[in-house]
């Protein structure tokens, strides 16, 4: 069996809301097409999601100009309500989603196999990028609304 070295990337981030909160929007696919994304001219039209170990997720990523775009999905590994989400992507690359309780934040932590196409400082800031747009819109999400 052919063994490859892997570069393992970690990108994190402290979400001022409740894990409640913070998992309902990670998971949840009408919260995914609102934050599922690296910059402002690019979103997720679409996303579905089966949170349960083998149960498949997608996400549709474009650029709004509609000049390109890619899906984005996998397999569920493991899942541990709101502590932890492990998953195999469709080039079988591996990710993991750690949820931290801390006071009334909550960390995420994501560590990824980087791919081979391009730079892992470029993987590196896309993936952070993504998750700073989940953090804003957690944070941000209901402020102008009543509670539910």
């Amino acid at each position: 069996m052919e063994t490859k070295n892997v570069t393992v990337v970690t990108v994190e981030s402290l979400v001022n809301a409740p894990i409640d909160k913070v998992w309902e929007c990670w998971t949840n696919p009408d919260h995914i097409t609102k934050w599922n994304n690296a910059s402002e001219d690019w979103h997720t039209p679409r996303a579905e999601n089966d949170l349960r170990v083998g149960g498949k997720f997608s996400s549709r990523m474009e650029a709004k100009d509609g000049s390109m775009g890619f899906d984005f999905g996998g397999i569920y590994d493991e899942v541990r309500q709101n502590e932890y989400i492990e998953y195999t992507l469709g080039d079988d690359r591996k990710v993991k989603v750690f949820f931290t309780v801390q006071g009334d934040t909550t960390k995420v932590v994501e560590k990824f196999d980087a791919e081979s196409t391009n730079s892992v400082e470029m993987q590196k800031g896309g993936w952070q990028a993504i998750l700073d747009s989940f953090k804003s819109y957690v944070e941000n999400h209901g402020k102008q609304q009543k509670p539910s």
